[in-house]
């Protein structure tokens, strides 16, 4: 009986509808903005993953209908680069011989002052003059390359040819130099920051057992931030491969194989530059050959990336 008289009286009650607490309804929108930025940051690195693509694709398309025509062995192999003439070659050695020249030049004057910059600044130099000199070196990487190539055109190869009698007025020795200058604030800024990821402890155990300032930077900080070291080298050695405006201003625009940086010469992206002005009708061959040039610098670049990423891990195993 008494159960009946429950039933009767549930069945003549008025049940609200549940409702959602406040704090679970705040935890699933949190989940909501999270699930929104998470979909934001994979749209951003899709982006970049497709932009890459999207590159790779239009290089070797381009260089397909171009090595239907020019043969990759003589691509590879001839020493003229003559696209602009009746009897035209389409050689890559002229092109590939100024680029890794002018960079030679490059990493020479950029890595022992980068290294001893970065040296300076993170173990010998106080915070007030390091809070003074990285804003400058800040600056000089800001500098555009088209005015470092008039700087190296007006100054730097008139210096050049007072100590060098009979050096020509565009050379791969004076834009080689203001190359390594420009590429200075990369190698610096990123051999500094490995070095000052290091911990203090192995500094503070170098200087018990006796250590001077200047061992331990070289026997203690260099080999322990080595792996960070080198992938600053890596990033200037990049960055000269690629440089355009610098070569195309004060190395000259004459395809020569010399390895010689006391003659003029055109580096890949120079010729490229050249081309992209109009000087060969668009679709051509001699226009196509730009995508080959291109080619040819991505895949010489990934080969140092490469390279470069084989050392880190080396070094970051051994240290």
């Amino acid at each position: 009986m008494q159960d009946a008289n429950s039933i009767e009286s549930l069945e003549g009650a008025s049940f609200e509808p549940l409702r959602v607490s406040d704090r679970l309804a705040r935890k699933a929108l949190r989940h909501t903005k999270e699930r929104v930025i998470e979909a934001l940051l994979f749209a951003a690195a899709g982006v970049s993953v497709l932009t890459t693509v999207g590159i790779v694709w239009v290089l070797v398309s381009e260089s397909y209908h171009f090595f239907t025509v020019v043969p990759i062995w003589s691509f590879l192999t001839d020493t003229m680069w003559t696209p602009l003439f009746a009897d035209a070659h389409y050689g890559i050695l002229p092109l590939l011989a100024g680029t890794l020249t002018t960079s030679l030049v490059a990493l020479v004057v950029a890595i022992p002052l980068g290294t001893t910059i970065a040296i300076y600044l993170s173990e010998f130099a106080r915070p007030a003059v390091r809070e003074a000199v990285k804003p400058f070196l800040e600056l000089l990487g800001g500098i555009p390359s088209i005015v470092y190539g008039y700087f190296a055109l007006v100054v730097v190869i008139p210096l050049l040819q007072l100590l060098i009698p009979g050096l020509p007025g565009f050379n791969m020795l004076g834009a080689g130099i203001v190359m390594g200058i420009a590429i200075i604030p990369y190698v610096s800024s990123l051999a500094e920051d490995a070095m000052r990821a290091v911990p203090m402890s192995m500094r503070e155990g170098s200087y018990a057992m006796g250590g001077t300032k200047f061992q331990t930077a070289v026997r203690v900080v260099i080999p322990a931030a080595l792996s960070g070291i080198l992938s600053a080298y890596i990033l200037g050695v990049s960055r000269a491969v690629g440089e355009t405006m610098i070569v195309a201003v004060a190395a000259g625009m004459q395809p020569n194989f010399t390895m010689n940086p006391m003659e003029p010469a055109q580096t890949i992206s120079a010729y490229i530059v050249q081309v992209a002005l109009g000087d060969l009708p668009h679709g051509s061959i001699g226009y196509q050959s730009i995508f080959a040039a291109g080619l040819s610098l991505m895949v010489m670049t990934l080969l140092l990336n490469v390279a470069g990423h084989f050392v880190r891990r080396r070094y970051r195993e051994a240290y």
